[in-house]
């Protein structure tokens, strides 16, 4: 039986559990390349890879498909390492990161024979990071987008997706240029408006502190993106620096009509912006992941003592349900309960749903 080699360079979140997904399945091999001998050790003594290697060359060596887990910054500097090397004919390699033209552009400047290169966008994420956090259901009823050039024969993108098949996602075919415009508006556009909105509000805070104090509740929410890690957003923003920058002229001319409606007290005008924004907003897909990872959370109505929640917190532990974290609000404007209870994983909020319930506790989804 002939056997699969894959190789993945950059265990963390996004490689560890693609990883996971091809492990222990009929015929496949899982090699993890590591900069660092504690990172072997890590992989292995996690069940993550099959095989750890230091070595990019002995990881690479007759794997049947590579895929690059590592921020877009590095992409091309891989891509060229792997152009130098006697790769195996047919061999397919893969990215994961969220921007697609500019990696495409750099593969085809490199004119690999023989191998093939298929831009891939997993859009799924999770608030953690590493491999500590990598899961075998991270990509589970996601969106996988796969961005070939034209040059690429029909056989190799179908092989990528039959292979892509063992991580339960929705596999998409896009064209370079129009995944990073669309990515960019859904994605890139709303994590620059958190950044400068919560910025905005760091400046008022520095002249009084209540700013800080009363963001509370939904800002945090809203803004939560804004907490996103600043390497990895720098690498993505400069490589999809065009889109962007159209973007947020659209984004300004937005901001502009509201500003007219304002100034003109043209409440009509407001009422409507609202109505349109409600309306695309409720035929937005729900139960589906994406790149922005979805908040699991529940609200109690449960007086705000001491030991309530240690008490809570102990209630779930007894049925093996794992919180992610757990918050007393004291500004309660827009949530309808004082406690917060936030999940990782849908699954786990609606078991905590029912056993509250049955604890006789007042919930809210």
């Amino acid at each position: 039986m002939n056997t699969t080699k894959i190789a993945i360079f950059g265990v963390g979140l996004i490689g560890g559990s693609l990883a996971l997904c091809f492990k222990n399945k009929p015929g496949i091999t899982v090699v993890g390349h590591a900069h660092r001998p504690e990172s072997i050790d890590k992989y292995m003594s996690k069940g993550v890879v099959d095989v750890a290697t230091l070595s990019m060359e002995e990881a690479a060596k007759d794997a049947d498909f590579i895929f690059l887990c590592v921020p877009v910054g590095k992409l091309e500097e891989y891509l060229t390492k792997l152009s130098e090397m006697p790769l195996k004919k047919g061999c397919i390699i893969t990215d994961v990161g969220s921007t697609k033209a500019s990696v495409s552009v750099a593969a085809e400047a490199l004119k690999f024979k023989d191998v093939f290169f298929i831009g891939g966008h997993p859009m799924a994420g999770s608030e953690r990071s590493g491999v500590d956090a990598a899961s075998v259901l991270l990509f589970e009823n996601a969106f996988y987008v796969l961005c070939a050039s034209a040059s690429i024969p029909e056989y190799a993108i179908e092989s990528l997706e039959k292979l892509l098949l063992y991580t339960r996602a929705q596999i998409v075919k896009v064209e370079p240029k129009l995944h990073d415009e669309i990515v960019g508006a859904v994605s890139h556009l709303p994590h620059i408006i958190a950044v400068a909105l919560v910025n905005q509000i760091s400046d008022y805070n520095e002249s009084n502190m209540l700013y800080r104090r009363l963001a509370a509740g939904g800002f945090r929410d809203i803004t939560r993106i804004a907490s996103s890690d600043p390497v990895i957003w720098r690498d993505i923003l400069l490589n999809n620096n065009e889109v962007m920058l159209r973007l947020l002229e659209d984004w300004n001319k937005g901001i502009s009509i509201f500003i007219d409606m304002l100034k003109g007290s043209n409440g009509q005008a407001i009422e409507e912006a609202f109505q349109k924004a409600n309306a695309f907003r409720n035929e937005l897909p729900e139960g589906r992941k994406g790149m922005i990872t979805p908040l699991f959370d529940l609200y109690l109505n449960v007086p705000d003592h001491p030991g309530i929640i240690g008490k809570i917190a102990t209630e779930l532990g007894s049925e093996q349900i794992n919180l992610s974290n757990i918050q007393i609000i004291e500004s309660r404007e827009d949530v309808p309960g004082v406690m917060r209870l936030s999940f990782r994983q849908e699954e786990d909020m609606e078991r905590a749903r029912i056993v509250l319930h049955e604890l006789e506790y007042t919930v809210f989804v």
